[in-house]
């Protein structure tokens, strides 16, 4: 079944390339453009993707506050959010109100397709810059609890979750350990199971707090 995608960009060029680029890739399917966050209220309850691509920076209403109202409404859905720029606190601002990613909007076709894959699978796609700015923020603030008591990681997982932190895919990191996607994703699990957590950004949030 085809990843479905709805996408909301004020960009009509910057929109319509997308929407092109996902329909001629093969398992992925468009099936909305909105111009604006109230049309993506409007239009994408309706449409039930698998997976939104949002601008941050929209006319009106911005793509935070229509991440937040869109989860509520469609929480199963996943939101990636593209950006021109890196910004840590809209980046902090999007993952509290539930976007699954970062992605910059110069990022290449095939590297968008695979973030769409890894966010459905349950992964948490950012660019290597910005996933580094996450890890700084981390670093810098104060943790409000001491951390929880873990089963240690392997020496492979922890070397899987080394490149989680640093930005890497899954496609990247099985191409980068020789191993194959699925061994990625066993791995990643067994993570999270380990460190009691849901996405990338609490693990690598977490094993900072133990180092």
């Amino acid at each position: 079944m085809a990843i479905t995608v709805s996408i909301v960009e004020d960009n009509e060029q910057l929109r319509d390339t997308l929407a092109r680029m996902i329909n001629r890739a093969e398992g992925f399917a468009c099936v909305g453009q909105h111009p604006s966050a109230e049309a993506a209220l409007a239009g994408v309850p309706a449409e039930q993707p698998h997976v939104v691509l949002m601008d941050i920076n929209l006319p009106g209403m911005n793509g935070v506050e229509c991440v937040r109202r869109l989860k509520e409404i469609l929480p199963a859905t996943q939101i990636v959010m593209l950006t021109a720029y890196e910004d840590t606190e809209n980046i902090f601002n999007s993952l509290a109100a539930g976007a699954a990613g970062y992605l910059l909007k110069r990022s290449k076709s095939s590297e968008i397709l695979d973030a769409i894959r890894d966010v459905q699978n349950g992964g948490s796609p950012m660019s290597t810059h910005i996933a580094r700015k996450v890890v700084q923020s981390f670093q810098m603030r104060p943790s409000v609890a001491p951390p929880e008591p873990t089963n240690e990681l392997s020496p492979r997982e922890q070397e899987v979750l080394d490149l989680l932190s640093q930005g890497f895919m899954y496609k990247e990191i099985s191409d980068r350990l020789g191993i194959s996607f699925e061994t990625v994703r066993t791995y990643i699990r067994r993570i999270y199971e380990k460190l009691h957590v849901r996405t990338r950004t609490e693990a690598v949030a977490k094993a900072l707090r133990r180092q």
